[in-house]
């Protein structure tokens, strides 16, 4: 198993929209980390962004804003981060960061480029993100798609933020699930092949006649599906 590198912060920008909440996406540099994905401001925890005696989610939470501010030019309060999920990669990659995910309601301002680190931004409903994910116009990586996903049933910033405030963070160990040919899958904590209780073959659970739990994104080529039971 690959130890963890380090800690990481994404930070889930929302505003208003006759149309309901719409996040602030940027598009980065084919070269470098995440190349070509379209993603939500965020990096990694520096030694600067760490107290003394302090939760790691606290170091993350000053991350995120600074690393939005140097990113998007727009400037956050650490404590209006609301803490979404944690997400940890594969066992098998070389770099793992355990990246914890806030979100909040965007500060008015003009969006101002990190030049060299980004090339461009987008508001965008999550629907319409996923569509264009899914028609080949913009690549999306998992945790951004589940993380868009969920928010397309929110009808606008205050209300996405009020039912995130109200859970628990998610926290997503992701394993790659195998026996799927072509098509890629992976899993977290909840589904039935996640620790091996069953094969990708017969899918049953130990109930006869009972489907067997998903917690799982099947991705076919752009179609991707999000399974929870």
């Amino acid at each position: 198993m690959t130890e963890l590198t380090g800690t990481a912060a994404t930070v889930v920008l929302l505003r208003d929209s006759g149309a309901g909440p719409e996040v602030l996406l940027l598009e980065r540099p084919t070269a470098g980390s995440f190349g070509g994905a379209w993603v939500f401001p965020g990096g990694r925890v520096d030694p600067g962004d760490r107290r003394s005696g302090e939760p790691e989610a606290a170091a993350a939470r000053r991350a995120g804003t600074r690393e939005t501010g140097e990113e998007t030019g727009l400037l956050l309060h650490p404590e209006d981060l609301v803490p979404l999920s944690c997400w940890y990669p594969p066992e098998n990659i070389p770099r793992r960061y355990q990246t914890w995910f806030f979100a909040v309601k965007a500060p008015a301002g003009d969006i101002r480029l990190n030049p060299g680190e980004l090339l461009n931004h987008l508001w965008l409903a999550p629907a319409e993100a996923l569509d264009r994910h899914r028609n080949g116009l913009m690549q999306l990586v998992p945790p951004t798609w589940v993380t868009l996903y969920g928010l397309q049933q929110d009808s606008g910033a205050d209300a996405a933020l009020a039912r995130i405030s109200a859970a628990e963070p998610q926290t997503f160990r992701t394993r790659p699930l195998a026996g799927y040919g072509t098509v890629k899958v992976v899993g977290w904590e909840g589904d039935a092949e996640y620790d091996g209780a069953a094969s990708p073959v017969d899918g049953t659970s130990a109930v006869p006649g009972s489907p067997a739990p998903r917690h799982r994104l099947v991705m076919d080529g752009t179609n991707w599906r999000y399974e929870r039971s």
